[in-house]
This record gives structure tokens, C-alpha cells and sequence, in this order.
């Protein structure tokens, strides 16, 4: 059964009534031309032999009944058999609303804009907390040069801040088992030097050659995978780290604050920190609801707290009190405020940064990584006003530009190799 469109108009002079005779001499009218009449668009159901709809070129047009030998002379506009009208129905349309496209792409679009809204103001987090970190710490450690202890309170601040998440709820407490903290264990422990070495590092030259020297990150990766994974880096991840390397070397030459002291620390921080990157490929901690990134994190922090808080006794003693510090002549207040802040955006930027590789690429997290440590380099000689020469500012710039092409390259996968 199939649906035709009928179409009757009363300006069409050339269908005139034409009349026949038959052999009794009886006039007969044409029964095509009694049922012509002036009627409106209508719906009429015809069996599909009897109407045959043509389209050319987005045009339909629409024929009269067709015979088994020709077509008919007279096209029939309207059905004439009366009882093919009993079968006349309706099509009634349920209306669509035209906004409901729209409206559907306006959400998605809104739903887009706000996702962006939120990791652009994460990044804003990661580098702001990250800035005061280094202000902070390094104004505790220009006056208390006592990198172990700072580091331990600053795991302490850390691991009160968790237990404080894990108990309000914030955030859901983990179930760890024996064979996953023997896991973590090596992580933990690499994390630990890791900052230790930084906090060291700051503590004898300027934030800004710290980071400088920490550009080296990228070279280290490279070394270290190559080693123990046995990952071969390709042609671009070797050329870019050339403009590191001189880089680094170039405003090492030129620094004012340099001390071979400051200078190894940071370097013995890159090898640590990157070695945290090759253990959790090579000891992989297995993937539960309860361990994301986050709750990692969480772990290791309060780990290192306690592997650190043993060597800062041995080491430092019992030294960051109100009466050893009144005893050297500093402000209690300030230095425990001081440190205080630093702890809490030690853990605060950490986190957040865990927080955007949930929702980035490790390509996008690393190009962002890089543009954070511009930023804390600028900000960190500016507000300590630290003496640049423009050979030392060429350097950093050649090693962070290095840096840049390094997160660029290291996503580039080689094309397979076809037969």
C-alpha cells in the first residue's frame, strides 16, 4: 500500500467535460470528467499498481491508473471510485519542538565549556601553589638550613591533611593490602630522596638555578629507561635533548648563586624522581577502585613520613621547636608560619597535579609541566630579585625550550613497519 498525493485545481481550462454517444444513442458522460471537481490537498491510499510516482531531480510527479498495453490518454487527477474515498486517512504529525536539536548542542556545548573552565582553573592551582611552595620554602631555609627536618614536616603536614580527607569523607579510604604496600614500598622511597634532594638543593642556591638544573629531568628518563626497560628513544627524543643538556650547562656556567653543592642535590633529584617513573612501570601496582592516582599519592606521602622522620633524628636532632628557635634569635611565629604554608602547598600542588593527569594525556601533563617551571623561574627572580646575567637567562631558555620539544616529541609513535 503505498500514499499519492491528489491535486485538483479549478484553473486548468484545457480538462473540459467531453460527452460520448454509445451505439443506442444515449449520451454518456465521461466518467472521468463527473468526478472532477474543485477539492484540497488531500491523502488518498491507492494499491501501488494503480499509481506509479515518478521523481527526477527532487521533483515527484504523479500518474493516473496505467493499463497492462499504454497510459491513459487523460491523466486522472482525482479518484473517481467513490468507495477509494472510504479508505481517505489522515497523517497526523506529532510537532517537535525546534529547539530540541538546539538545545541538545547548547547543552553539550555548555557541558564542554565547563569541563575546560575546570582544568584550566586546575592548572591555575598547580602553578600558584607551586610559586608559594618555592617562596615559602625558600625563605624557611634561608633562616632554618635544616633541609631534612623541613621535608619530614612538610610529609607531616601532608599526612594530616589526608587523614583529615579519609575521616570527613571527602575522599574514600582506601583498603590496602600487605602485597600492594610492598609494592608501593620503592616508590615511596624514591619520592622521599626525591624531595629531600630538592628541599636541599633550595636551601644552597637560587629557586630559579634549581629549576634550571631540574630541566635535566627529560635526559635522565631517557638514560634510565634505556637501561632497566630497555625502551630505545627515537632520533627526535635524542635531538631535543641536546638543547637541554647545553642549555643546563650554559646558565650553570653563568650562575651567580652556583655551589657544587646546590648544583648535585638537584641533580641527584632528577635521578631519584625519574627513577620513581621507571619503578611504577616495572613494578606495577595492580589497578583496584582504591588505588587511582590520588589514593597513591595519599599513600605515599604518609610512607615517606615515616621513613624520613627516623633520619631527620639521627641527622638534624630535635630542632624545629619554639625553644631552639628562640634560642637562634628567629621569630617563632614566622618560621612556623612560613613552613607551614610551604607544607601545605607541597601537598596541595602535588596533588592537583595527580588530579590533572586524570584527566590529561601524559603528553599534555608534561608540555603543562614544562610552562609551570617557567613560570615559578620568572616569578621566583623577580620576587627574590635574583641577579641574571643574559647569558644565564640564554641558557634557561635554550634548556626550557628543549624541555618543550622533548613533551612534543616523546608523543610522536613510530609508524608500524608494513610487508
Amino acid at each position: 500500500m503505498s500514499s499519492s498525493v491528489a491535486l485538483s485545481s479549478p484553473s486548468a481550462p484545457f480538462l473540459k467535460p467531453r460527452n460520448f454517444i454509445n451505439g443506442r444513442g444515449t449520451r454518456i458522460i465521461n466518467p472521468v470528467t463527473r468526478s472532477l471537481s474543485f477539492n484540497p490537498i488531500r491523502f488518498s491510499s491507492q494499491k501501488s499498481n494503480d499509481l506509479i510516482s515518478s521523481s527526477s531531480n527532487g521533483v515527484s510527479s504523479f500518474c493516473g491508473p496505467r493499463s497492462s498495453s499504454s497510459w491513459s490518454s487523460i491523466p486522472s487527477l482525482v479518484s473517481s471510485d467513490r468507495e477509494n474515498n472510504k479508505k481517505d486517512f489522515r497523517i497526523k504529525a506529532t510537532p517537535v519542538p525546534e529547539s530540541a536539536g538546539a538545545g541538545e548542542t547548547a547543552q553539550e556545548k555548555s557541558s564542554g565549556l565547563m569541563q575546560t573552565l575546570q582544568l584550566g582553573s586546575l592548572f591555575g592551582l598547580w602553578y600558584l601553589f607551586n610559586i608559594y611552595f618555592n617562596i615559602y620554602n625558600k625563605q624557611t631555609l634561608k633562616v632554618f638550613p635544616y633541609p631534612v627536618t623541613i621535608t619530614t614536616f612538610q610529609f607531616l603536614v601532608g599526612t594530616v591533611f589526608v587523614l583529615l580527607m579519609w575521616t570527613s569523607n571527602l575522599y574514600k579510604r582506601p583498603k590496602i593490602t600487605t602485597s600492594q604496600l610492598v609494592a608501593i614500598l620503592p616508590l615511596a622511597v624514591v619520592h622521599t630522596m626525591g624531595n629531600l634532594f630538592t628541599n636541599m638543593s633550595l636551601g644552597k642556591v637560587a629557586v630559579s638555578f634549581t629549576h634550571t638544573i631540574k630541566a635535566m629531568e627529560p635526559f635522565f628518563s631517557v638514560v634510565l629507561s634505556s637501561m632497566f626497560l630497555g625502551e630505545v628513544p627515537t632520533l627526535w627524543v635524542i635531538s631535543s635533548l641536546v638543547p637541554i643538556v647545553g642549555g643546563v650547562g650554559l646558565a650553570s656556567m653563568t650562575e651567580a648563586s652556583f655551589n657544587w653543592a646546590g648544583f648535585w642535590s638537584a641533580m641527584a633529584s632528577n635521578v631519584t624522581f625519574q627513577s620513581r617513573n621507571v619503578l611504577s612501570k616495572k613494578f606495577m601496582v595492580k589497578k583496584e577502585s582504591s588505588l587511582d592516582n590520588i589514593t597513591l599519592f595519599s599513600i605515599i606521602t604518609i610512607m615517606s613520613l615515616f621513613l624520613l622522620a627516623p633520619v631527620a633524628l639521627v641527622m638534624e636532632g630535635v630542632k624545629f621547636t619554639p625553644a631552639h628557635l628562640t634560642s637562634v634569635g628567629l621569630n617563632v611565629k614566622e618560621v612556623f608560619t612560613r613552613a607551614l604554608f610551604a607544607g601545605l602547598c607541597f601537598h596541595a600542588y602535588q596533588q592537583v597535579s595527580y588530579m590533572i593527569l586524570q584527566r590529561v594525556s601524559p603528553v599534555t601533563h608534561s608540555v603543562g609541566n614544562c610552562v609551570k617551571r617557567v613560570v615559578v623561574i620568572v616569578t621566583s627572580v623577580l620576587f627574590f630579585r635574583t641577579p641574571v646575567s643574559p647569558i644565564n637567562s640564554l641558557g634557561t631558555g635554550i634548556a626550557l625550550a628543549g624541555v618543550f620539544l622533548y613533551s612534543r616529541v616523546k608523543g610522536i609513535k613510530p609508524k608500524p613497519k608494513t610487508t
